[in-house]
């Protein structure tokens, strides 16, 4: 351990101090002089976003349903340094980059997603709000991506009786009823029910999009110092994938000889076969225990329970990526791949809150914890591999698969011990202290074992600017082995790590508005790379330099602005098949509300999201992904308690391409989606 790890550790112990990190379950824009985060992001407390030293945003739930999301990957398109959707809009997962790196998802402060393609998508109905910390986090999120994560916030019972009722109709005959009731029954206990039914198509041929979501949760206080709350949830997806991993050569590059051009949205998978079905339940108990102003207990335990079959074809795209077709430059080889995948995840985090201070203008939070979670992840497969005419295909005669036999199961287990101070100088200045223990092993006897540090320090020098300057360590396990091209598994995975400096300005000139700056170098290694044939390597080392603009402002008269714009530039020491990181994002949103006669009111809303050019480098050739831009709309009219909305995603309907990838395969933007909301609301 270096000079500089142990210094960081010892300042650690010795600044112990206090942390109160309530559960809460919204954040506090209300409040404009002083824009609050309650619960999860970035420190585990209640902290003002200008007294943070990282950039941290926060998506509300009417701000993402105002621009149309219908994925949690959609809610993230408006944030700086995102890329939302990278391969398209995908039914199978939800995808986003954060800072040119893939992030992992959490919810309500524990890991939500284990395994790819062992469980279904998350509901954005289902959520309050969205966090996106930046940068490594695992010093109080345990293992985690390198350039970020996504957090979603769970709604929870209020003691209010309110709800909502909505009846949404849309493109690709979209019909769906949502639901959102909150009951108080007393001062100290309540209930909430969410839910959606959804009958859906999508612009993929013989791809559904049908959902049943209910969520049901109840909040009990019995004394003023004790909130317990718990939330169950049962979800059943019956969709497909979107994704049809369609060549490169016939799409995005001529297929000279061939009888024209392939329809970007074309099926290549059996009709009523092909699939991506499954069913999730979750439950998730919280307890929070205020034993005086200066101490808390907070506990939290969850757990998944996940079902899930994935039927697909796919093309060969990848044996031969330049030159994929027979000579008849019409057939192609064909896999189908059948799965039957079991997820389960037990997972705790619990922890105890001090505030105390050692001087009269010194303010501690000191928040010491313990997490743990288990994954099994069991799966089986079936498949095989036919030619097909691609551009007339006999659905009828392609082959099908059934897994049988034993499940593959993979197991894996984290022990995690923390320790966060937050010290605040003066009521200006605010230093941030944090270390983690980690211990990791997996069914195969994998065993790793990590420390990781944080420390950061935002001062406020007046005018409303607060210059920032942080360091932050993460770590992430990698359950699988190596492999050369024919499939021969070498040794296990090293874990992925990363270290980042962070430097960078917020300034809050005045109530409604904050605008942060920030340039940030993550450096990563040990990122696994899939390369020719069935090769898996890992990288040496990468690094990732970027800068990050976000602003937020409110105007007199009921206008909202969000700017945003990220610049990210990727090197690598040795020449990996790297997916394509795009140099430049930016978007802007903006809303405007109008009186109308009586007591009705307008709402205007407009946004615009630009994604650069993106470069994707293979053994065969480099590629160059064109940039494009998507416009997104709103008009909504509300009066006493009814409304009605019409949203618009891709307006204009830009038909493009999301990326294509050198490995041989493209992917295709979402087309124009248009939908109409019919609401109740009532209190």
């Amino acid at each position: 351990m270096n000079t500089a790890r142990i210094a960081m550790l010892v300042c650690t112990a010795l600044a112990s101090g206090t942390a109160f990190a309530a559960e809460a379950a919204s954040a506090d824009f209300e409040d404009r002089d002083q824009i609050v985060v309650t619960g999860y992001a970035g420190t585990k407390t209640d902290t003002a976003l200008i007294e943070l030293p990282q950039p941290v945003k926060v998506i509300t739930a009417d701000q993402y349903e105002a621009q149309g999301a219908i994925s949690i990957s959609d809610t993230v398109k408006y944030a700086a340094g995102v890329l939302a959707n990278p391969y398209g809009r995908d039914t199978r997962v939800d995808g986003f980059n954060v800072r040119g790196i893939d992030a992992l998802q959490f919810r309500d402060g524990m890991r939500d997603i284990f395994s790819f393609y062992a469980s279904i998508t998350s509901d954005p109905y289902n959520f309050d709000r969205v966090e996106i910390v930046r940068g490594p986090a695992s010093v109080l999120f345990g293992q985690g991506s390198i350039g970020g994560l996504v957090n979603l916030v769970s709604k929870s019972p209020g003691f209010e009786t309110q709800g909502e009722i909505n009846l949404v109709y849309g493109s690709y005959d979209r019909k769906e009823v949502l639901a959102d009731v909150n009951l108080a029954l007393s001062d100290s206990f309540a209930v909430r029910a969410v839910g959606r039914a959804r009958d859906a198509d999508t612009y993929v041929k013989h791809v559904p999009d049908d959902r049943v979501m209910f969520a049901p949760s109840l909040r009990w206080q019995p004394t003023a110092d004790t909130d317990v709350t718990l939330t169950g949830l049962y979800q059943e997806d019956d969709t497909g994938s979107t994704s049809q991993f369609l060549p490169i050569i016939g799409t995005f590059r001529p297929n000279p000889g061939a009888p024209g051009t392939l329809d970007r949205y074309t099926f290549v998978g059996k009709p009523g076969w092909d699939r991506y079905a499954g069913r999730s339940l979750q439950g998730m108990a919280s307890v929070a225990h205020d034993f005086s102003d200066a101490v808390r207990l907070s506990l939290k335990a969850r757990y998944i329970d996940s079902d899930l079959e994935y039927f697909t074809h796919y093309t060969n795209s990848y044996s031969n990526p330049t030159d994929p077709f027979a000579a008849d430059r019409r057939t192609i080889g064909l896999y189908a791949d059948a799965s039957d995948a079991r997820m389960n995840v037990f997972s705790t985090d619990n922890n105890l809150q001090f505030h105390f201070n050692t001087g009269a203008h010194v303010e501690h939070k000191l928040l010491v914890g313990l997490d743990y979670s288990w994954n099994r992840v069991g799966k089986r497969y079936a498949g095989g591999l036919e030619t097909i005419d691609l551009y007339d295909i006999d659905y009828d005669a392609l082959l099908t698969y059934d897994p049988s036999g034993p499940f593959f199961r993979e197991s894996q287990k984290q022990l995690g011990v923390y320790v966060q101070d937050q010290i605040r100088f003066f009521d200006r200045v605010s230093v941030v202290l944090g270390a983690r223990r980690d211990r990791v092993t997996g069914s195969s006897g994998q065993k790793d074992n990590a420390t990781t540090f944080r420390a950061g320090i935002i001062g406020d020098v007046g005018a409303g600017f607060s210059p920032f300057f942080s360091y932050t360590e993460s770590f992430l396990p990698i359950a699988g082995s190596l492999s050369d091209v024919d499939g021969n598994l070498g040794d296990p995975f090293r874990p992925q790590t990363g270290t980042q400096f962070e430097a960078g300005v917020k300034w809050q000139p005045g109530p409604g508005t904050l605008v942060t700056v920030t340039g940030f170098r993550v450096k990563e290694r040990n990122r696994v790379i899939y390369g020719e044939g069935q090769s898996i390597t890992q990288s040496g080392e990468l690094t990732t330099r970027g800068i990050e603009v976000e602003a937020s402002h409110s105007l007199p008269g009921n206008f909202d602005l969000l700017v945003n714009y990220g610049y990210n530039k990727l090197k690598s020491e040795v020449n990996t098949d790297l997916d394509y990181l795009p140099r430049h994002i930016a978007s802007i949103w903006s809303t405007k509300t109008f009186g109308l006669t009586g007591e009705a009111q307008l709402r205007l809303g407009a946004g615009v999201v630009y994604t650069g050019k993106r470069r994707s480098t293979g053994p065969a050739w480099s590629l160059v992904t064109p940039s494009n831009t998507t416009v997104d709309a709103l008009a909504e009219v509300s009066w006493n308690n009814w409304r009605l909305a019409i949203n618009a995603t891709n307006l204009l309907d830009n038909r493009y391409f999301a990326s294509c990838l050198a490995r041989g395969d493209c992917f295709m933007g979402a087309p124009r989606n248009v939908m109409a909301t019919v609401g109740y609301r009532f209190r």
